[in-house]
């Protein structure tokens, strides 16, 4: 005889739920990414806050003239964040975006310092045109000191030029090809600045301002002329006609015409032209240092950066790019001293040569005497975003490659190195919060997690069995399954598309309890309301589950629905406690369909079913009557 219209097979189904169950285990162990004894194989990944680590937010900024960052862009920012990353060799390291604007940067199982791979690592080498006190000091005029030279004389083909003695700040040094000369000098402290004069220097004419003043956007412009509001316009007018530094020295009442410019945000300085920020000596190295990312981006156009916190130098436009640079790694030299290797491109080692023959012979007197150091030669500036990493004397035309030096060590030099090999972000990045959890504290969380989840399984369990009895054991059973299968995705999830399990993760499996506990009393009760109606429990299982079916989908089409925008919308860890929702409650559909009912119907044909004591339809089941008649209207309304 056919099963009723709605009734399945219980044997068919409980195979499906057995050979998902199969290939879902033979994954966990046997998956390509399964490595390990047996329980190392049976971990799931596990989230900073489980396991301990680091996470930090980057989020993107608008442009200098505003515009905001493309996905495109962010994509792309996102590949060389994760090179620099992974660069640090450690193992499961996730850098993701969320949003239109936000990278975040997860490394788990220990702490690590992340602001520098958010850096936008750009890369220029620039001619020292002129260098003045950026301290914010009004000292006398004195003619400028220029630095110790401290270069080293050019060494053999092939070998690393030696450090400087006494040299604690960077430099840039080469180690040349055969007929080329090569040399480096330290950078100037803050006490070799000298105080400029008023005047410009003879020997080093003014830049034209065509040279460094090119076409700026509407943005800028306005920008600027905010800031001309605030300065106010005897200022801004005496700021535009300084030709060089002004000395407060020799005029004091200088100071109080100049001193608004003190006042601006370090924003409100970048978009001022580079000779105003360069002249006026009221704008210091406190604030160009914290100028906007990107502020000196453009390498057609003049710039002015510090250098050691005081020295405030004119840029030239930049010769050499970051792009020009094919490599860069992390070594030791022959002092044991460890240091950055430049390996240029054909292209660029060729406007490498150029530019330091250019700074050598001086040519065109574009560097004035403040500029020189103590051999009377030009520096090269080693910008690296908007900061200068080092300023050496070019002591010969240098045709190999260079050595950043300096006081590094294995993390700072190999962060450095990573950098410039990945190239600069085309979009800049300001360093949000950065959140370290200790092993201890991720081991506490997790505990807590587990317990909590347990409590609930429990709490749910013991109310099953009390309330229906025999039918808690379908509940209890089908929990277990539920939680064997969302454990066993977890595991396959997180070595197959990186799904790290979080505190929020293992929330979001505590809801679906109750969700799961939601569609057994509806199945339940709509049992209940069959054999109310005069049906006995075997005939009532199927006919209940065809009423409750729709209704335990919709209810959990809703929570999964749920799930799905909550973590479109979500950043941070709310996206795992979403996720987390969602695949339990898929799953939970799973064993609904595969075991639940199956096994109900398996259920309604054993006697125990049938007793009122043990099955928990004891208050649902009518009493048993020996009239005949009554025995045949109910078997007249079965049918």
């Amino acid at each position: 005889m056919a099963p009723p219209q709605g009734q399945m097979r219980p044997g068919r189904q409980l195979a499906v739920l057995g050979f998902i169950f199969v290939v879902l285990y033979l994954l966990v162990f046997f998956s390509g990414g399964a490595s390990g004894g047996w329980k190392d194989r049976l971990e799931p990944r596990l989230g900073l806050d489980l396991i301990g680590g680091t996470r930090l937010t980057l989020e993107a900024t608008n442009s200098i003239d505003g515009k905001p960052p493309t996905s495109a862009n962010l994509e792309e920012a996102r590949q060389i964040i994760e090179s620099r990353v992974n660069a640090y060799g450690v193992a499961e390291a996730e850098v993701v975006t969320e949003g239109n604007r936000n990278i975040v940067i997860s490394l788990p199982g220990e702490n690590r310092e992340l602001t520098d791979v958010g850096s936008a690592a750009e890369l220029r080498f620039r001619k020292v045109l002129k260098a003045a006190d950026g301290s914010g000091a009004v000292a006398a005029p004195a003619t400028p000191t220029p630095a110790p030279s401290g270069s080293a004389s050019p060494a053999p083909s092939g070998s690393a030029s030696p450090k400087a003695s006494g040299s604690a700040s960077p430099k840039v040094t080469s180690s040349p090809s055969a007929g080329g000369q090569g040399g480096g000098a330290p950078a100037p402290s803050a006490s070799a600045s000298a105080t400029p004069s008023g005047s410009a220097s003879p020997s080093a004419p003014a830049a034209s301002p065509s040279a460094s003043e090119a076409p700026v956007s509407q943005s800028i412009e306005e920008q600027r002329k905010a800031v001309e509001k605030k300065v106010g316009a005897p200022a801004w007018a005496a700021a535009s006609g300084l030709q060089a530094p002004a000395d407060l020295a020799t005029n004091p009442a200088l100071a109080e015409t100049f001193k608004p410019f003190g006042t601006l945000s370090p924003q409100e300085i970048a978009v001022l032209t580079p000779q105003m920020q360069f002249n006026v000596p009221t704008i210091t190295c406190a604030q160009l240092d914290k100028r906007p990312p990107a502020s000196i981006k453009d390498e057609k156009q003049q710039a002015v950066a510090c250098e050691g916190g005081a020295a405030k130098y004119l840029l030239d436009q930049a010769k050499v790019l970051g792009t020009d640079v094919k490599d860069a790694n992390a070594v030791l030299d022959q002092a044991s001293t460890w240091v950055v290797s430049l390996n240029f491109t054909g292209d660029g080692q060729s406007k490498w040569t150029e530019l330091t023959r250019e700074a050598f012979n001086n040519t065109g007197g574009g560097c004035d005497q403040t500029a020189l150091g103590q051999d009377g030669k030009c520096r090269v500036a080693v910008v690296l975003d908007n900061e200068i990493v080092s300023s050496p004397e070019i002591q010969g035309v240098l045709t190999g490659d260079s050595q950043i030096t300096g006081s590094f060590d294995n993390t700072s030099a190999n962060a450095l190195a990573s950098q410039l090999r990945y190239g600069a972000l085309p979009v800049t990045f300001v360093p949000q919060e950065q959140q370290n959890v200790t092993a201890t504290l991720g081991d506490s969380h997790l505990r807590a997690g587990l317990l909590a989840a347990g409590i609930g399984m429990l709490l749910v369990i013991v109310y099953s069995f009390f309330y229906y009895r025999l039918l808690g054991s379908v509940i209890f059973l089908s929990l277990v399954l539920s939680a064997l299968l969302v454990f066993g995705a977890l595991v396959v999830l997180g070595r197959s598309i990186g799904f790290t399990l979080t505190l929020a993760g293992i929330a979001g499996m505590i809801v679906s309890l109750g969700v799961a506990a939601d569609s057994f009393v509806i199945y339940f009760e709509r049992l209940k309301d069959e054999i109310r109606e005069g049906r006995s429990p075997r005939s009532a299982v199927p006919r209940a589950w065809i009423r409750a079916r729709r209704t335990i989908v919709s209810a959990n089409a809703i929570t999964l629905m749920s799930a799905v925008v909550l973590y479109i919308v979500s950043v941070g860890t709310v996206k795992g406690f979403a996720f987390a929702l969602g695949l339990a409650t898929v799953l939970d559909l799973v064993v609904v369909f595969l075991f639940r009912h199956p096994i109900m119907t398996m259920f309604a044909r054993t006697p125990a079913f049938l007793s009122p004591r043990v099955s928990g339809l004891g208050r649902a089941l009518p009493p048993r009557s020996a009239d005949p008649g009554t025995a045949r209207n109910s078997r007249v309304k079965e049918a």
